[in-house]
């Protein structure tokens, strides 16, 4: 049996991983053309209590090692005048290290075999065929038929469907998206401002906020968190980059201007990243030979746990599989149910705080993140 993997994400990859390292066949089907087609995001932080989990489940802890940027688990909290609320520098003894998505997705393709991953194989729909077995088709009218079909391709999943009606929703939030290139040269006041590793700013309301971290070498990525309706970023024309920008700006009148230029000042152009939810606690009824990883079974907005959740996913099912060789259901049940007890509890703002920042929370940061501040 060879388990078919639809999406090559940090979860499907994870899986692929640990099943070839227990010699279970896999091969995985991604949409884009190759690993380098788009930008795979900036810095994720991964935890001791799950994604670092999934490394060591994939044998790869060493070359994740390698990949750690040292410095960036320090943390600023500002308030919108740029005054410091809290810091935290990073002493390399904290459980959350930082290192490029990027980097870390490569990390997972080279410890593949050539040829597991097949490109440009977009999903446009799948069904069960009579025998219990599922065809996958692809744009241009090629097809597999899976024996064992999981699927790992994200928010709007074509797999889902196989085992649930549940569709995201807009959850309320956004984020757009900038960066800032040679920052400690071209802008030291915001170099200063972010530090060495992440920096939040609120002020007024805890979901609209300025959140940047600093990433490889002088880059800022910036994700302004920002809470409207949908329609409210429908108005903006982002095609206009400059007006764009100026447009997101305003909402921010009155903040410290090492603060603004993470917005107005962006070497790119601002990015829309709506956040989209599946439903807490969502669960199907077992559906043979099909199941799901990652935010294709567990959507859920921003809070640091999406990639490391992904990965665990990934690990479990395929430590799954290889404890059951002969029984492929009873592997399925025994992922879905760890699966479904985690995505049925999300962490709350005073775990996160907590595992941020220790006992020790100080209640001009929680008066700041309550929105209680200035």
């Amino acid at each position: 049996m060879t388990v078919t993997i639809i999406g090559a994400g940090l979860g499907g990859l994870t899986l692929a991983r640990v099943l070839h390292v227990h010699g279970v066949p896999v091969t995985v089907y991604e949409a884009e053309d190759s690993p380098m087609a788009r930008m795979q995001g900036g810095m994720l932080d991964i935890h001791d209590y799950n994604g670092q989990l999934a490394v060591e489940a994939a044998r790869l802890v060493d070359e994740f090692r390698g990949l750690v940027l040292d410095g960036r688990q320090a943390m600023r909290i500002l308030d919108r005048d740029g005054n410091l609320v809290y810091e935290k520098v990073d002493d390399g003894t904290g459980g959350r290290p930082e290192v490029q998505r990027g980097e870390l997705r490569q990390m997972l393709l080279d410890a593949l075999p050539d040829g597991t991953v097949h490109w440009g194989h977009k999903v446009t729909g799948v069904r069960t065929l009579d025998d219990g077995c599922h065809e996958v088709t692809f744009a241009g009218g090629g097809t597999v038929v899976a024996d064992l079909l999981v699927g790992a391709d994200g928010a709007w999943s074509k797999v889902r469907p196989l085992l649930t009606g549940a569709t995201p929703e807009y959850e309320g939030t956004a984020f757009v998206e900038t960066y800032l290139f040679d920052v400690e040269s071209k802008h030291p006041a915001t170099a200063a401002a972010v530090g060495t590793g992440s920096m939040v700013a609120h002020g007024g309301s805890p979901d609209d906020g300025i959140n940047a971290h600093r990433e490889s070498g002088e880059t800022v990525h910036t994700y302004v968190a920002l809470s409207r309706p949908l329609e409210w970023f429908e108005a903006i024309d982002f095609t206009d980059p400059a007006a764009a920008a100026a447009r997101i700006a305003e909402e921010f009148d009155g903040w410290a201007p090492e603060l603004t230029a993470l917005i107005t000042d962006g070497d790119t152009d601002p990015v829309l990243r709506p956040h989209y939810t599946l439903p807490v606690g969502l669960r199907w009824n077992r559906v043979p030979g099909v199941t799901l990883v990652g935010d294709a079974a567990h959507l859920a907005p921003p809070n640091g746990e999406g990639a490391n959740l992904a990965m665990l996913d990934g690990a479990e099912l395929g430590q799954a599989l290889a404890a059951h060789p002969g029984d492929v259901e009873a592997a399925l049940n025994q992922y879905e149910e760890a699966m479904f007890v985690r995505s049925a509890t999300p962490v709350d703002d005073a775990v996160l705080l907590e595992s941020l920042f220790g006992d020790d929370v100080p209640e001009s940061l929680l008066e700041l993140v309550r929105g209680e501040g200035n």
